[in-house]
């Protein structure tokens, strides 16, 4: 059973008033989302949630009109859990004006779910009807009329993070040019300009996490002076992305075959920012090929 206070998120309120944004939201902050569960299946769900242990105990629950006659057992489902040692149930509602629901409809050509072969508004009036007291028994209201995706994301991150959760993410990840370039990265840096370890016989089969080739591929005046200015860039450029909101960024340094140069560089890198953003280093040529048993190392 889980030892841990289970935090419960319902996140509800108007069609189009950025539940979609809300749930990516809650995902960058380590919940356990799912869109559209029927209320009548919460409190199963949480009995699951509560003998997995610890591992679940941040849940953000999508719940509307949606689920037709299912959304009325919304409120004893949430006294239920209320009334559970350890769980912690809010309700977010997401509103937006009349107007606003309309030009987004509109914008996404999409009907409404109560009006579905009918006017937005009819839909949207019906809805505000029918959400009337929910929302007063929500612990926060967010008026989205006037907010952009990226502002609301803001707002909610504001509201829910805890101080231990990261939501800026680094991965450096180290390619070769040969097996074509990583197809999600964000900044990619080809360092085949540096001596290549590949040309000396003993070290052709190895790799840059053995230190003798990872000494080989630093001690170049070359790459020397490239890390020093990679550095100063990224020490740069990275605040800069996370101000933006970007919850993710892949940095690629890729060499010929994948398995020297941008290794041995990937793994200096990633251990420079490593202090500063949550880091994961990742090679994903160095075992193409040939391997050996110097390859089986893990980074």
């Amino acid at each position: 059973m889980s030892k841990k206070d289970i935090q419960v998120i319902i996140i509800t309120g108007m069609s189009g008033a950025g539940k979609t944004v809300a749930t990516q939201s809650f995902e960058d902050l380590g919940f356990f989302c799912i869109d559209n569960l029927p209320p009548t299946l919460l409190p199963r769900f949480i009995d699951m949630v509560e003998e997995s242990g610890d591992t679940l105990n941040k849940l953000a629950l999508v719940m509307d009109l949606r689920g037709g006659e299912f959304f009325e057992s919304l409120f004893s489902s949430i006294d239920a859990l209320g009334n559970r040692d350890k769980i912690k149930p809010q309700i977010l509602f997401l509103d937006a004006s009349d107007d606003s629901l309309v030009r987004r409809y509109k914008e996404t050509r999409r009907s409404h779910p109560l009006a579905p072969n009918g006017l937005p508004l009819d839909g949207i009036k019906k809805e505000r009807r029918t959400l009337e007291e929910l929302k007063g028994r929500a612990q926060h209201n967010i008026d989205t009329t006037n907010l952009k995706p990226r502002d609301l994301r803001d707002q909610l991150i504001d509201t829910f993070s805890e101080k231990n959760d990261q939501v800026f993410n680094v991965n450096v990840v180290s390619f070769g040019y040969k097996h074509g370039l990583p197809i999600d990265s964000d900044l990619v840096f080809d360092v085949r300009f540096l001596p290549n370890p590949h040309y000396v016989e003993h070290m052709r089969h190895r790799t840059g996490l053995e230190k003798d080739i990872s000494d080989y591929v630093f001690k170049w005046t070359e790459t020397k002076q490239f890390l020093e200015k990679l550095m100063d860039l990224l020490r740069y450029i990275l605040p800069q992305y996370k101000r933006e909101g970007k919850t993710q960024l892949v940095i690629a340094i890729g060499c010929t075959g994948g398995k020297h140069r941008s290794v041995a560089l990937a793994e200096h890198i990633g251990e420079q920012i490593s202090d500063d953003y949550p880091t994961t280093v990742s090679h994903r040529d160095m075992r193409k090929g040939k391997v050996t048993d110097h390859d089986q190392k893990k980074s």
